[in-house]
């Protein structure tokens, strides 16, 4: 069960006191979605900003799934997968350790702080770690303030000429 949302810091604005930030996690299916449920078992708490969607390996994260995130609301997006050497199809989670580097830069060039980007090894029995990753970055997300992107208006693709075919 998530725990209550605390009280804002003294000198916050008005703003910021009602700002829950939204953040998409992408779990594996092996592990970081297993320590989820754990936690759920277990009864242990954390913040309630956080919407998992499930995946069978990280390795199967698009980074398209990271920029379609944040270009529809998503303050913060969280990686969670096996631990390296423990993945289920082998090599999942090098390639998302790959892939994460590269979102990294990307998301920089674009104006998205880190810290809204997060990427934890987090194995099915590891339940405390996982809620101690989730409060940590709806803090950080928090203290940050929502993410206000600019996305441009979309461009219609300007027509192609008929060419005869002789």
């Amino acid at each position: 069960m998530p725990e209550t949302t605390k009280e804002a810091a003294p000198g916050a604005t008005a703003a910021q006191e009602r700002f829950e930030p939204r953040i998409v996690a992408f779990f594996c299916n092996w592990c970081t979605y297993l320590a989820a449920d754990l936690a759920g078992t277990t009864r242990l708490k954390y913040a309630p900003n956080v919407r998992v969607v499930r995946v069978m390996c990280s390795g199967r994260i698009d980074p398209q799934f990271v920029l379609e995130a944040f270009a529809k609301g998503a303050d913060g997006v969280l990686i969670g997968g096996c631990h390296p050497g423990d993945c289920h199809y082998e090599s999942g989670n090098y390639k998302t350790l790959r892939r994460y580097a590269l979102l990294h830069r990307m998301l920089a060039e674009l104006g998205i702080e880190e810290e809204r980007f997060r990427l934890e090894w987090i194995s099915a029995s590891e339940a405390e770690p996982l809620r101690v990753v989730v409060n940590d970055m709806v803090e950080k997300v928090r203290a940050l303030g929502p993410l206000n992107l600019e996305i441009p208006a979309e461009r219609t693709p300007e027509p192609v000429e008929e060419v005869a075919v002789p």
